[in-house]
């Protein structure tokens, strides 16, 4: 019989599957990017678990901690594990690699699986991301896609990376477009930390010698914080600009927030924090242009009156090298015309 081995972070490539044991809170909080989870005590069972080890005593605890683990481990061996082939390779790991993952990694490998169990586990391997996190961006070289609102910024990144191109898109592992209303439909953000983890997850397969295109952000992309090293090293770096008329924009925005087309009521809601920016003339105008369907009219006086103004300020004042950015004129906004340019820059 064979028996786990110890593995590191540096090690994760090297397993078919990689599976958190730790509970579905912790899991959902953050976890390895591509993990599993199969937790050996769900929430309600960890905290059972541990009010006896505080209330009764840790030996009480810790057997009917072995009684619940050894009753989820055989729900997971006949459902989650029941088809793995002789030759599947397991990578586990708990919150500190000790009791929960040793169990389900001791299993594993007794059944003959080619077994690892993280060293140091969850703890360990946050301590590496946060690390890497500092030091990762220096070694990159970013070309940064810069333009007001609607012109495609983020569909560009798409097309570069339908074409190869190395694309770090930041407001898709942020699960937000990065504006006012770039919430989701029914889906909420990651937890800061779980953004963290994917960021840490692209960066590291980057090659350094190609550049990554990623798209110019604010420090906050809705409730969530960009890394400062990541945030400096991107607002250093070369940038392009797009450029592209009003009306392109306007049919632009129209498909990607579609949303807020049919429920002007949350339109409106969102846009009430603007109410001392703009006053209330402003805010009443734009409702009643909403109230009405004329949308065309109303997403243009927004880019007019509210996004192209703040853009230019942030823009100018972040990002040192916008002033020699290389210009992308573009006319259209289609998937051809963003293919094209994507094309241009590869």
């Amino acid at each position: 019989m064979q028996n786990p081995r110890v593995a590191t972070v540096a090690q994760l490539s090297d397993y078919d599957e990689i599976i958190d044991v730790r509970s579905p809170a912790e899991y959902a909080e953050d976890h390895i990017p591509g993990a599993i989870s199969a937790p050996v005590l769900d929430d309600e069972q960890r905290a059972q678990v541990g009010t006896l080890y505080t209330q009764v005593s840790p030996f009480e605890a810790k057997k009917l901690g072995a009684t619940l683990i050894a009753r989820n481990i055989a729900h997971h061996l006949d459902n989650l594990f029941c088809d793995k082939p002789k030759r599947w390779k397991p990578l586990v790991y708990c919150w500190r690699g000790g009791q929960r993952s040793g169990a389900m990694a001791h299993i594993l490998a007794q059944v003959g699986w080619s077994t690892g169990r993280l060293e140091g586990g969850y703890k360990t391997y946050r301590r590496q991301v946060l690390a890497d996190l500092e030091t990762l961006p220096d070694v990159l070289q970013f070309r940064v896609v810069c333009g007001p609102t609607g012109s495609g910024k983020s569909r560009l990144l798409h097309a570069l990376h339908g074409q190869g191109g190395q694309v770090l898109d930041l407001e898709a592992l942020a699960q937000h477009r990065g504006s006012l209303l770039g919430n989701l439909p029914h889906e909420a953000q990651p937890a800061q930390k779980m953004f963290e983890s994917r960021i840490w997850d692209a960066l590291r397969h980057f090659d350094p010698l190609r550049p990554v295109f990623v798209e110019a952000e604010s420090k906050k992309i809705g409730l969530i914080s960009m890394p400062e090293a990541l945030l400096q090293k991107i607002r250093s770096s070369d940038c392009l600009l797009i450029e592209a008329p009003v009306q392109a924009r306007v049919a632009l925005l129209m498909e990607d927030y579609r949303h807020f087309l049919n429920d002007p009521a949350l339109l409106i809601a969102r846009l009430t924090p603007l109410l001392p920016l703009h006053g209330r003339q402003i805010l009443d105008h734009w409702q009643q242009l909403a109230e009405l369907g004329a949308w065309p009219e109303l997403v243009e006086k927004l880019l007019i009156q509210h996004y192209d103004p703040a853009y230019r300020r942030s823009t100018a004042n972040n990002f040192i090298h916008l002033d020699a950015a290389k210009l992308l004129l573009l006319e259209h906004l289609d998937e051809e015309s963003l293919r094209t340019a994507a094309t241009s820059l590869l």
